[in-house]
């Protein structure tokens, strides 16, 4: 598996964000029984640069704590199995991993949310990336029951690492 970590931010954490985005990542993908060596890019961006790809690519004109561009079309979440009738799409020709997406996250967002909910940054940069594994895996919050999936797997994912709110 291959992780591409961009930290434009000029943020430092506590913790290593190389290490947690491969952590989180691999617990989500083992989770959903994803059958691929996959590739995901991650950039730790500011408030400043997530709003602006908010803005161009979401028409959003505001800033956001993470977004989540997954390449894969699924027909149903967590499903895997038409990957390979676009294989020229989904497919990396050179690793022959399976290019699942990209996610950005805001520095800005994960410290001033850890602050808001009393737990640590890398609590929330974790929970972040969980969340953007599970929209990259074809899942989604449109309406309360798809949240409330996303947020049970979300949970789990993070009790499975030991990384808690405490």
């Amino acid at each position: 598996m291959t992780f591409y970590v961009e930290n434009e931010s000029g943020t430092s954490f506590s913790f290593s964000v190389e290490e947690i985005v491969e952590k989180v990542a691999r617990t989500v993908l083992d989770r959903e029984d994803c059958p691929y060596e996959v590739t995901v890019n991650v950039l730790v961006t500011d408030d400043k640069g997530i709003r602006e790809f908010n803005r161009e690519y979401r028409g959003i004109d505001s800033a956001t704590d993470v977004l989540s561009f997954p390449n894969i079309d699924y027909g149903q979440a967590g499903k895997f199995e038409q990957v390979e009738e676009a294989e020229a799409d989904c497919f990396d020709p050179d690793s022959g991993e399976l290019i699942l997406g990209d996610i950005i996250v805001s520095a800005d967002k994960v410290k001033q949310q850890a602050d808001a909910y009393g737990h640590s940054q890398q609590r929330e940069f974790a929970f972040l990336v969980a969340h953007s594994m599970l929209h990259l895996c074809g899942y989604d919050h449109m309406d309360e029951a798809e949240a409330a999936k996303m947020e049970e797997k979300q949970e789990r994912v993070l009790e499975e690492l030991g990384i808690t709110r405490d």
